[in-house]
């Protein structure tokens, strides 16, 4: 990822959370891991401007939708099997930033049964 950012930039930035996005996907390099799908915990920080991101009559399109994060994840999980949670982490950011709305991402992802 090539977008840096300083803490200096957030100032006028909410921060929205989606966390504890339970999924099942097939993701791991051993055989096993490709032959059963696997629990995983994602959560997502985002950074979105103030400005384009504040609401001035109370409507859902006035601001991010949280259905537009969980719908990148979906749709990324679902794509193909993953071999590497770093891959998951870059793919999912990289989605998320290119929204116009985005300033700043932070994603993890915990397996549930690593070992």
């Amino acid at each position: 990822m090539n977008k840096f950012i300083s803490s200096f930039d957030l100032i006028n930035c909410r921060r929205i959370f989606l966390n504890n996005l339970s999924v099942e996907l097939s993701i791991g390099v051993y055989d096993y891991e490709k032959q059963n799908k696997q629990s995983v915990i994602i959560d997502v920080d985002l950074y979105v401007s103030l400005s384009n991101t504040t609401p001035k009559e109370d409507k859902l399109e006035e601001v991010l939708n949280y259905e537009w994060i969980r719908n990148i994840i979906l749709e990324r999980i679902f794509k193909k099997h993953i071999n590497l949670l770093e891959t998951l982490c870059d793919d999912i950011a990289l989605a998320l930033l290119e929204s116009h709305f985005t300033k700043a991402v932070r994603v993890s992802v915990t397996k549930k049964h690593v070992f």
